[in-house]
């Protein structure tokens, strides 16, 4: 099985005429996603590409489309109420690409969606995908091969590197999630780790965190309980300087708390294996499960 998302999940796009929505709505398509709607507000009756119908409201895409999963692109302005609309009609998967979405907001959100029963992926994230089912997100498709290690990253560029070398080495991946860098989001490394670890065709785990926040220690502290598979890690911003804000908004060390080295230590005490070099990732991975 698949954690997330798989060949039976049913898409909706919010956002789908805007020009990323529609370039990665392509995308997806073109991978094999089942897209079954589209979503923006006053272009209801529409149709994106001759196939898939537009409405102008989640919940239509729901009654009409039976769409359970919502890829989002929407507007920093808009995004929050975006989700929530989403949340609202009921879908059981919100994934939301957008960068930006003030952090008050996402706290709002977030317990929203907690409220409505449905998981958020998100926001400022490259989404979910099962290689060779499902691509939720503006992931590379080509660099993803069907195989057995789960990916979580904070890094979207840094998933794509990992997601490659394992499958230069044949491991492939079984589900790789980008929960994005943002310091509220919908999904931890927890949340995943406890996903993978239900799943039958995951035999072993990368964790890409980076400095800034506590996500990685709060994994640490549920990976430190005989947790069933094994876990590499990669820490990004070891070289960051002190205070300085490095790519993602929740990329901030504050208070000496969330660096790398420390980040680093805890998931090593919990059992770990933690690379100093993303290039180690796979061949690490490989080495573990025996299969160099």
């Amino acid at each position: 099985m698949s954690i997330l998302v798989d060949a039976d999940s049913r898409v909706v796009v919010q956002g789908i005429t805007g020009t990323e929505g529609s370039f990665h709505t392509r995308q997806c398509i073109e991978y094999g996603t089942n897209v079954v709607a589209g979503v923006t507000p006053g272009k209801g009756g529409q149709t994106f590409d001759d196939s898939v119908p537009v409405f102008n409201t989640v919940e239509e895409a729901r009654a009409k489309a039976e769409a359970d999963v919502s890829l989002i692109f929407v507007p920093p302005a808009f995004a929050a109420d975006a989700i929530k609309e989403a949340a609202a009609a009921g879908v059981r998967l919100a994934l939301c690409v957008t960068e930006g979405i003030p952090t008050l907001d996402m706290v709002d959100v977030v317990a929203y969606c907690l409220e409505c029963g449905t998981r958020l992926i998100g926001p400022n994230c490259p989404g979910v995908i099962s290689p060779g089912k499902c691509k939720v997100g503006i992931m590379p498709g080509f660099v993803h091969l069907e195989g057995i290690v789960g990916v979580i990253s904070r890094s979207g560029t840094l998933t794509y590197e990992a997601v490659d070398q394992l499958t230069r080495v044949g491991l492939g991946q079984s589900t790789s999630v980008g929960i994005g860098g943002d310091p509220v989001n919908g999904t931890s490394f927890r949340d995943c780790l406890e996903m993978f670890a239900e799943d039958e065709e995951t035999k072993g785990v990368v964790l890409i965190g980076e400095i800034g926040g506590s996500a990685e220690e709060e994994a640490a502290d549920y990976l430190a309980d005989d947790y069933p598979l094994p876990v590499v890690a990669f820490i990004a911003g070891r070289t960051a300087p002190p205070g300085k804000r490095m790519g993602h908004a929740g990329a901030i060390i504050a208070g000496g708390k969330g660096t790398a080295d420390e980040k680093m230590r805890v998931l090593s005490e919990a059992g770990v294996t933690v690379v100093e070099s993303p290039s180690a990732i796979g061949v690490t991975m490989a080495e573990i499960l025996g299969t160099d």
